[in-house]
């Protein structure tokens, strides 16, 4: 550590982030799905809810404490991976309850989403409009279990995709971005911490420094 470096490094800047970003947009896509496809007296709706949140401010806390505190910086990174792993089960669970698919990575609609690179909940909305769109049918329907959408009564070759679906599996694209790019967080975290150590050391260094020159 050279005596001119701050004892306190520059921190903060979340919002420049991308998995900030990510978080931030995954949490609007969050409250929208359970505000329409959970009920909100449940405690899904409100764990959900939660975990979305969590993602989003401990990334942020993160950030802003790792001027003082690498150690607490990336305990916060990794409560926020942990929060966005546990609504990524959340949104599989709802999936496979209700007998929805969970796309592969290589389905069309999902590259389609990933080209748009979405960073806005108004973005998001037009993509699921013109996915389902692209499979609507006009065979006979009737209303589902949560009377919000329609199941077609007939088997058909190009089966429609429900508004419920499209959401589940974009917000679902997205944690899996937002967790890879905290991976990466952590990572680097770690080796920085390794290499130059906490606000301690740095603290002890530069006192050490200072008696040696007296």
């Amino acid at each position: 550590m050279q005596e001119d470096d701050p004892l306190i490094p520059k921190h903060g800047g979340y919002r420049k982030l991308k998995s900030f970003q990510i978080a931030q947009l995954v949490y609007d896509v969050t409250v929208r799905f359970c505000n329409r496809y959970i009920d909100r007296r449940s405690r899904t709706h409100d764990q959900m809810v939660q975990a979305a949140r969590s993602g989003v401010q401990n990334i942020a806390e993160g950030s802003q404490v790792s001027g003082t505190s690498k150690k607490m910086e990336m305990k916060l990174t990794n409560v926020a991976r942990a929060s966005l792993e546990e609504l990524r089960l959340d949104y599989e669970d709802f999936l496979r309850q209700r007998g929805l698919e969970k796309w592969e990575p290589d389905d069309p609609a999902l590259i389609r989403f990933k080209k748009k690179r979405c960073s806005t909940l108004e973005e998001v909305q037009a993509w699921v409009k013109d996915e389902h769109r692209r499979t609507r049918i006009d065979t006979g329907t009737e209303k589902d279990n949560q009377g919000s959408e329609s199941v077609p009564v007939h088997e058909s070759p190009k089966r429609k995709r429900f508004y419920s679906e499209i959401v589940a599996n974009g917000a679902l694209s997205l944690l899996n971005l937002c967790c890879y790019f905290l991976d990466r967080q952590l990572a680097a975290q770690a080796a920085a911490f390794e290499k130059e150590g906490g606000f301690t050391e740095r603290l002890y260094q530069r006192r050490k420094s200072r008696r040696n020159r007296k």
